[in-house]
């Protein structure tokens, strides 16, 4: 897979890069822009090189937000920036055949247009229109199978950012771990986690399994979980995790009106005691129900990976947000900007996003 240091020509020429620009937006204000910081290496290596830098990307779910607010805390990182609020068309191609060498122009939210999601080739090749090059740097939605992460690499020349790089070697790091090893996931959703922790069960020593997916493996272990959040109809599916001695499930919990919304102080020791023993320390997803205040569990943890002597690799944007809330990033080995992408690159050894680059890039 061809980087962005095998680029040749970079003088004047328009380079489309696909952006890790979905960060959190309230009030028309960026809350926290550490996508943004890790997108930074890449789009400066190719400004400072005095390319035309097209920067596309998605904001939100809904298909109906924008990214101008996105655009402006960029320019707080770096100069030159500016924003225009279509996508596709002749207005942006000349917006572009117009942008000053070393210049960053970040185009509206691709997921206005309903090709983008639909991976529409005639929208593809409207984007890839605004460019000679396309570099792909969006890590974070490499498991979709969008129009602007599969498609474009089909009809320009193709190249992996530096944060993509860096989010491949960081993550295949991950699939070897040095032993003893710990694998802490959270969150909700078994059908979406189910194939990692398969892998993590084969490749990890302990896994840990918190967040409102606990509840899951409660249940089917035939613990009362009352009013708590349930995922999966089937039992069976989570059976079969449950009879493997590395599976480690809380011990005690934090409940209100008959749900489980947090781990409990003998699960949070436990935890300690997992991570102050593990030489590698995987961890995707908060252990509580987070972004309702529930945080302790999550918080604890946070301070035992990160005084542990361990190499440890989180991803998950509640888990970053937590982290990056208490001052410790800088304190843990490897930051994934993806969520899900992270665990399907765990769970498959690779992406959509990147497939794409291996077999059309030239």
């Amino acid at each position: 897979m061809r980087t962005i240091r095998d680029i040749r020509l970079f003088e004047n020429i328009p380079i489309l890069v696909r952006a890790a620009l979905n960060v959190p937006v309230e009030n028309g204000c960026v809350v926290n822009n550490y996508r943004l910081r890790r997108a930074v290496p890449t789009i400066r290596f190719l400004a400072e090189r005095g390319a035309k830098v097209v920067l596309i990307g998605h904001s939100g779910e809904k298909g109906t937000e924008t990214l101008e607010p996105v655009a402006r805390a960029l320019g707080g990182l770096i100069q030159d920036v500016s924003f225009f609020d279509e996508s596709i068309g002749e207005r942006v191609r000349a917006a572009i055949r117009d942008l000053s060498p070393g210049h960053v122009l970040v185009l509206e939210n691709l997921r206005r247009d309903r090709g983008e999601r639909g991976n529409d080739l005639a929208f593809a090749r409207e984007l890839a229109a605004l460019a000679d090059v396309f570099v792909q740097d969006s890590f974070d939605t490499c498991h979709r199978a969008h129009a602007s992460i599969v498609s474009i690499p089909e009809l320009l020349p193709s190249y992996a950012g530096l944060l993509l790089e860096e989010e491949i070697q960081g993550l295949l790091q991950a699939l070897t771990p040095t032993h003893p090893s710990l694998a802490v996931i959270g969150g909700a959703k078994f059908s979406t986690k189910e194939p990692v922790l398969a892998m993590l069960l084969e490749k990890y020593d302990k896994v840990f399994v918190g967040g409102a997916l606990a509840n899951d493996f409660l249940k089917a272990s035939g613990q009362e979980v009352g009013e708590s959040i349930v995922s999966i109809a089937d039992p069976a599916r989570v059976k079969n995790l449950l009879a493997n001695p590395k599976l480690v499930l809380p011990i005690d919990s934090v409940t209100k009106n008959d749900q489980i919304l947090d781990q409990g102080p003998g699960t949070i020791a436990l935890l300690a005691n997992l991570a102050q023993k593990a030489k590698t320390i995987l961890w995707n997803g908060p252990l509580g129900n987070y972004e309702n205040g529930f945080v302790d569990a999550t918080d604890a943890f946070a301070y035992a990976v990160a005084n542990s002597s361990s190499h440890s690799i989180i991803g998950g944007g509640d888990t970053v947000a937590a982290i990056e809330n208490l001052g410790l990033l800088p304190h843990f080995s490897f930051v994934s900007t993806g969520g899900g992408a992270m665990l399907d690159f765990l769970a498959k050894g690779t992406l959509p996003g990147i497939e794409a680059l291996d077999k059309y890039t030239i």
